[in-house]
């Protein structure tokens, strides 16, 4: 119960590492009144079992903010003075095991400096955009205008290294002339070069761009990210600003090459990341060094802060997202095939960019732990986030971030950062670990305290030399006394626990294979604790005499449980979908139908339209469910604009129409644009009936339907009654006339019991076309569309079905009537069969089907 006293700490440094909670009591005399008193315990039990509060060791975890500049409104096209995070410094010390909370808050200022780098792929299949970007530019400029009033601009260029194998070398004109064998008038391959460096002076870009001619490589991918890397890291050359928004564009149509590659041209030399750029701007090293990796990419991106955009035709996007996702602060667009498009690419990616805070972790030390919980827009907190999205210029978020000591570094002193990623604001923290006792530095060597000089006097007690044992050190190794050995016996009258030898009437614990063996009885140790798949408390914690000390976002007994819920958000920021509980950091769909990491799909749950009518409702109406549990502002993060009419706006998006409490038809548009942003386009006039032309209308159509049912209910009665009079009186009439006689039927047989089998591997639905249906002038057989089978195909497996979906009737196919009956058909197969997988067999040329089934989310 008291985890001061249980951990066997016989050291003031031990005690410390214990528990924050911990103090050791270094008083000379203290103890001497009574057996049993440890001077590692509980600050308040120590001070009532007689020590001093002078003579304590209890150092207390504290925190001071060293500087705290107020965040800025506006950067007004200028850099100087201008603050995003708060606070900008801060000085903890810290306990082993204790930590401190503090909340960092971020800010977009509007109007803020923006250096755009355009690094362009000048390779021949890039002629047209080549052609197009040079009447872009001015066009670029006005509309990135809108954004900054201080803007830069600069561009450079690559194809890849010229050397073979990736340049043409034969015959000798295709060296001067790539492009010899086409034939058309190209440039020198060359690897990087730099063209403009940043300036105000748009007619500049525009001019350089105009120079520029292509050049053709031998291989499909090209030296793209040589030149991202030295167009980070040349600071001087390309001429970035300290106080900027840094984006870099990088324009291609083909793969790129990656570390490694240069191994086939013989190029073995790691890339250095440094900046090696010739008097004439052309990257130097590019037949000597390999191309750079990713996380060398990624670095330089950092430490620059630099926002890298990839602009890249639709054939190569997917690369690139994969790229995007493993380089933060990046963004990816597709660009068409002649660069028509950059101006828009380049304004989403930028809002996209600036629409998300995200934090970064700069040299923590190891032996700290750090866990987020963030607040975004509407105050909304979300545990277990350090990034907030779907901001505008000016909106502020904050994040909590609790600092944990997990262990003693040899440094006292350790400083880390923390940054939003492409901001040069960054918070400073400065980390002094607690993890030395003060009374250690007045330690006595050879003390006369330690009998005779046989050890150090120190923070109270003797640390002896080798060989020496008791408390005092007045014992040898070798001295033995039977009356002694009472003291090393617990409960279980087992000397030192079976772990060690009793000396001088203290325990000397044997060393053990398997970790530390420690306590006053050989009592605890460091490697009996819960494992969890081989681990030691599952890799995610220190064991500490058989107890799981868990790291922080880890808990349960033996450390298995993720406490994070980060790993539980979906991509609309939800936790779980909204459709599950996040628990040990996974998502437990709750509701029926839902699955995946994050409860995102589920077929049989409410559509786009059925969601989002909510938020119409909430949002532009000021009423509905999300209204009036006060949910709206968390759940709908959408942008509602009124008009008059619904015109396409996307090619994604979707037409919604709904009935509200007073029977007026509202419509709106649903769609996503290029920054990510869900807009609501919801039209001003609903569709109301006229009252009183409907209601007298409705009275018509009821009355005479009830009419006519109450004739044909009197006509129907009247000629059952006529039919069943005339029957009995036929019946009446054969009865009389009938002569009854005894008689046996040979046919008959008395009973017997018999087996009968029922087969039950099959079931089948028959596919009625709904309209049809409901019209009562046509029969059954004119309904049917097809029919759907579920089989169970393994005997040993009932949670194992084959489906089979049949459209006879070809009118049908490619309406959507076999989507909507296999998403029935599994629903009915999970939630009353209890159907765990579903297979199903379609032939390759079928491609429409294979499509359909992989979007639900079956895999071939």
């Amino acid at each position: 119960s008291n985890i001061c006293t249980s951990r066997g700490a016989s050291t003031c440094q031990q005690c410390l590492a214990v528990h924050h909670s911990c103090a050791w009591c270094f008083q000379e005399d203290f103890g001497l009144n009574g057996p049993g008193a440890s001077r590692c315990d509980l600050k308040e039990n120590l001070i009532n079992a007689g020590c001093t509060a002078e003579e304590l060791e209890y150092p207390i975890s504290q925190m001071t903010v060293t500087e705290d500049r107020p965040l800025s409104d506006k950067a007004s096209g200028s850099t100087t003075d201008v603050t995003q995070i708060q606070p900008q410094k801060l000085r903890i010390s810290l306990r082993p095991d204790d930590s401190r909370t503090f909340t960092l808050q971020v800010r977009q200022v509007a109007d803020y400096p923006v250096d755009l780098y355009y690094l362009m792929d000048l390779s021949y299949s890039m002629n047209d955009d080549l052609t197009q970007l040079r009447k872009l530019g001015n066009g670029l400029a006005e509309e990135m205008s809108k954004t900054t009033s201080n803007l830069r601009m600069g561009f450079g260029a690559f194809v890849d290294k010229p050397i073979s194998p990736y340049m043409y070398i034969s015959p000798p004109e295709a060296v001067r002339n790539p492009c010899y064998s086409i034939p058309y008038k190209c440039q020198p391959q060359f690897g990087y070069r730099h063209v403009l460096s940043l300036t105000e002076e748009v007619s500049r870009f525009t001019e350089e761009v105009k120079k520029q001619k292509v050049s053709r490589n031998r291989d499909a991918p090209e030296g793209g990210f040589d030149a991202i890397l030295q167009a980070a890291v040349c600071n001087e050359k390309i001429g970035w600003r300290p106080g900027a928004s840094h984006l870099l564009v990088f324009t291609t149509d083909a793969k790129t090459h990656v570390a490694l590659d240069g191994r086939l041209a013989g190029i073995v030399q790691p890339n250095d990341g440094q900046c090696h750029m010739d008097a004439d701007n052309v990257y130097a090293m590019s037949t000597i060094m390999d191309y750079p990796s990713l996380a060398l990419i990624t670095e330089k991106m950092s430490e620059n802060n630099i926002n890298l955009i990839f602009a890249v035709t639709s054939p190569v996007l997917s690369l690139y997202k994969n790229y995007s996702d493993l380089i933060p602060g990046t963004v990816v667009g597709t660009l068409s095939q002649d660069s028509r498009n950059v101006i828009q690419l380049i304004q989403d990616a930028y809002a996209k960019l600036r629409s998300k805070v995200e934090l970064e972790l700069l040299n923590v030390p190891e032996e700290l732990s750090l866990s987020f919980n963030a607040t975004c827009l509407n105050n909304e907190f979300i545990p277990g986030l350090k990034s907030c999205s779907g901001l505008k210029r000016g909106d502020q978020v904050s994040f909590s971030v609790e600092v944990r000591a997990r262990g003693c570094p040899k440094e006292k002193t350790k400083t880390f950062t923390i940054k939003p990623v492409g901001f040069k604001d960054t918070l400073q923290i400065t980390v002094d670990f607690e993890c030395e006792c003060k009374c250690q530095a007045q330690g006595q060597r050879n003390s006369s305290m330690c009998h005779h000089g046989n050890g150090t006097y120190e923070c109270g007690i003797c640390l002896c030399h080798a060989g020496r044992l008791g408390p005092r050190c007045e014992c040898a190794e070798g001295d033995y006394s039977l009356s002694e050995q009472d003291t090393c016996s617990g409960p279980n009258k087992v000397i030192c626990s079976g772990r060690g030898d009793c000396v001088c009437g203290q325990c000397v614990c044997h060393n053990n294979d398997f970790g530390k063996v420690w306590g006053k009885r050989c009592d605890c140790d460091d490697f009996s604790c819960l494992r969890y798949k081989g681990e030691l408390c599952s890799g995610h914690g220190t064991c500490s005499c058989g107890f799981c000390q868990c790291y922080p976002d880890w808990s349960g007994e033996n450390c298995n449980c993720s406490t994070r819920t980060d790993t539980c958000m979906s991509s609309l920021g939800l936790l779980c979908s909204g459709r599950g509980q996040c628990v040990c950091g996974s998502c437990e769909c709750t509701q029926p139908g839902a699955y995946g990491s994050t409860c995102d799909k589920c077929p049989t749950c409410p559509d786009a339209c059925t969601m989002k009518k909510d938020c119409v409702e909430c949002k532009h109406f000021q009423r509905g469910r999300l209204f009036e549990d006060e949910s709206c502002a968390r759940i709908c993060r959408d942008e509602i604009t009124l008009v008059d009419d619904l015109v396409l706006h996307d090619k994604n998006a979707v037409n919604c129409t709904y009935k509200d409490e007073n029977d007026c038809v509202q419509r709106f548009q649903y769609y996503e644009d290029n920054s990510g942003k869900s807009i609501l386009s919801v039209v001003k006039e609903p569709d109301c009936p006229k009252g009183s032309a409907v209601m007298v209308v409705l009275l018509f159509v009821a009355g005479a339907v009830l009419i006519l049912g109450l004739v044909s209910l009197l006509i129907w009665k009247l000629l059952v009654t006529i039919h069943d009079r005339r029957e009995f009186a036929k019946f009446e009439e054969e009865r009389a006339r009938a002569k009854w006689e005894t008689g046996h039927n040979p046919l008959y047989k008395g009973a017997t019991c018999s087996t009968v089998v029922v087969i039950s591997y099959k079931c089948t639905f028959i596919i009625l076309d709904k309209q049809r249906w409901t019209d009562p002038t046509i029969s059954e057989e004119e309904c049917m569309v097809g029919d759907v089978n579920l089989f169970l195909t393994d005997p040993s497996d009932s949670t194992l079905a084959e489906l089979e979906i049949m459209i006879a009737e070809p009118s049908y196919r490619g309406r959507g009537f076999g989507k909507e009956v296999t998403r029935m058909m599994m629903h009915y197969g999970i939630n009353k069969l209890g159907i765990k997988k579903f297979e199903v067999k379609v032939g390759l040329e079928n491609r429409i089907s294979v499509d359909m089934f992989k979007k639900l989310q079956f895999q071939e």
